[in-house]
Parts: structure tokens; C-alpha cells; sequence
């Protein structure tokens, strides 16, 4: 994946029905360039599909969610752990840390038995040194991006 698959599946989650001349634009491809990524993002495995979500429901009820906090042998050398994690389609969120942790990932999975099998993916990477996982019980806030006022309670 390069920056404009990136940019192509950053729109895609905003508005998974915008139109492909329009996210042609906005990624500075043409229409065909835009429709052949897509289709190799979702042969691929980063694009796993579209989804409804009525008012009222929560997206992903039945998604097993975890954190995973990375750390690295080598800060500053670890970029072959960033591009594999960007590998794994059930990684939705990647960041760099400062402090004690080098890394976080959160993943989204269809199983337990799925994060188990990621968890030990991150583990067995060359440059990860240890990982410390936990798995997200309930969900209190759930807000789209840009949105300050769409909080869910339990």
C-alpha cells in the first residue's frame, strides 16, 4: 500500500458510498485509476467490506476489539514493523508512542481465536522485542471522526 491506498480507504471509511469520480478528485487519480485500487485493495484483504449502520446501533457488535502495545528492539530501525503491521487488514489504528510503549495497535478481528493468531504474528516479528494486549471489554464512547457530540452511553 502507498499513500494514495491510504488516502483511498481514509475517504472510503468517511463515506464508503462516495462516488468514484469524486474520490478521484480528491486523491488526484482518474475514475479507472481509483476503481482498479479499489479492486486491488479488496482482492488484497485491506478493503473486507462495506457495512450499514442504522441510527441507534452500534457498528462492529460483534467484532472482538484489543489493544496491543508494541515494543521494538530498535526505535529509530523499526519501520519493518509499521509495514507489516499495515499488512494485517484487521489493524485500524497504528500509532507511535512516546514513553514506555513503542507502538499501538488496535485490532478489530471476526474471533478471539483471530487476535490470538495477530498477537502472535506482532510477537514473532523481527524487531519486537515484547507486546502487552488487552482486550477491549465494552466500548463507552464511539465517536466518528470530526464529531464532538455523538457519545454513546451504556
Amino acid at each position: 500500500m502507498d499513500a494514495i491506498d491510504e488516502k483511498i480507504i481514509a475517504e472510503l471509511t468517511r463515506n464508503a458510498r462516495i462516488p468514484h469520480a469524486e474520490l478521484a478528485a480528491r486523491v488526484l487519480l482518474s475514475r479507472n485509476a481509483v476503481r482498479q485500487r479499489i479492486e486491488r485493495l479488496e482482492r488484497q484483504g485491506h478493503i473486507a467490506g462495506y457495512t450499514i449502520v442504522r441510527p441507534g446501533e452500534t457498528a462492529g457488535a460483534d467484532v472482538v476489539s484489543a489493544l496491543v502495545l508494541v515494543y521494538r528492539q530498535d526505535r529509530m530501525r523499526g519501520g519493518d514493523v509499521l509495514a507489516a503491521l499495515k499488512r494485517i487488514p484487521e489493524v485500524v489504528t497504528c500509532e507511535i508512542l512516546s514513553g514506555d510503549f513503542d507502538i499501538m495497535v488496535r485490532l478489530e478481528a471476526a474471533s478471539l481465536e483471530r487476535v490470538r493468531g495477530i498477537w502472535e504474528e506482532i510477537a514473532q516479528m523481527p524487531g519486537v522485542r515484547d507486546t502487552v494486549t488487552a482486550l477491549t471489554l465494552s466500548r463507552v464512547v464511539n465517536r466518528p471522526r470530526g464529531s464532538a457530540s455523538s457519545a454513546e452511553e451504556e
